[in-house]
Formats: C-alpha cells, sequence, structure tokens
C-alpha cells in the first residue's frame, strides 16, 4: 500500500525544492519545478508511491525539468541577442557625472531602485509608478521617499536636491 501523499509531499518538498534551486539558481523557479513535479506524482501516485524511492523519482522529473528550463532559457537569449544585433537601438545618454548616481541606486533594495528609476529616469508620474510596480500609490511614495533618504545621506545632499 503506498504512503500517503501528504505525508510524503510534506516530508519530501523543501529538499525538492533545494535541489531544483540548486539547478536552476532561481527561487522561483524552483518553487514552479518542484510544484510540477508533486503534480505529476500526485496524478500518478497509485504507480508512483508504490516505487522504492518515490522521491527519487520526483528528483528525477525536477532534474528532466530543470533541463528543459535551461535549454529553453538559452534558446530565449540567443533569440533575444539575435534581435539585438539586428537593431541597435541607442540607449539614453547619461552623463558620467549621473554615473555615480545610478550606482548608489542599484545598491538599493531593489523596490526602491525600481521606483527611482521609473520616477527620475522614464519620468513617469507617482501614480504610474505605482502601476507598474503593482502596488499602492501611496507604497510606491514610501519607496520614493525612503530611497531619496538615502541617497541623499550616500551622496551627502540636502534631501530636497533629490526632489
Amino acid at each position: 500500500m503506498p504512503e500517503d501523499f501528504e505525508a510524503f509531499y510534506q516530508r519530501e518538498f523543501r529538499q525538492v525544492v533545494a535541489l531544483a534551486y540548486s539547478l536552476s539558481g532561481s527561487r522561483v523557479a524552483a518553487e514552479d519545478l518542484a510544484q510540477e513535479a508533486f503534480i505529476a506524482a500526485h496524478q500518478q501516485w497509485e504507480k508512483v508511491g508504490r516505487y522504492e524511492a518515490p522521491g527519487a523519482w520526483v528528483r528525477r522529473v525536477v532534474s528532466n525539468k530543470s533541463i528543459s528550463l535551461f535549454r529553453r532559457r538559452t534558446s530565449e537569449v540567443k533569440a533575444v541577442t539575435r534581435l539585438a544585433m539586428r537593431r541597435q537601438t541607442p540607449l539614453p545618454e547619461i552623463a558620467a557625472a549621473d554615473d555615480e548616481f545610478w550606482k548608489v541606486v542599484r545598491d538599493l533594495p531593489k523596490r526602491q531602485a525600481q521606483a527611482v528609476a521609473l520616477f527620475y529616469l522614464e519620468d513617469r508620474p507617482v501614480v504610474e509608478v505605482a502601476e507598474i510596480l503593482g502596488c499602492t500609490e501611496s507604497t510606491a511614495k514610501v519607496h520614493l521617499h525612503k530611497a531619496r533618504k538615502t541617497l541623499a545621506k550616500r551622496l551627502r545632499l540636502d534631501e530636497g536636491e533629490l526632489e
């Protein structure tokens, strides 16, 4: 009689996600890979659950799917590179004096850096920044406020100079 699937899932999930993470390099992809493998196991649990090592079967599924993910990512990168080579889109000019500013921006927490780039580089209003980041307008304002404070401190500027 096969082990209860839920008990198997509870026992194995963390280690399978860790394996998927080590193979994919992405926490999100790792969780997706693990879930796909466990769904496949659940769908065939009458058979898989009777294996001597059902955990090994799930890990093999994760390993195979991670290879497919890697191949798909590689193909996508190659395709994007080919497109970019055909069409050289000029990048916006960023003055050399701005290099230090953008370096400090890149060191901010991710959401703050995104908010700053959208607001200052793309000149988007806060409402659009919030929409793009998938948060409320007040949350976008908080990200910008915290970013301005940190930038002013790190760049030794008055916070009003960043308004």
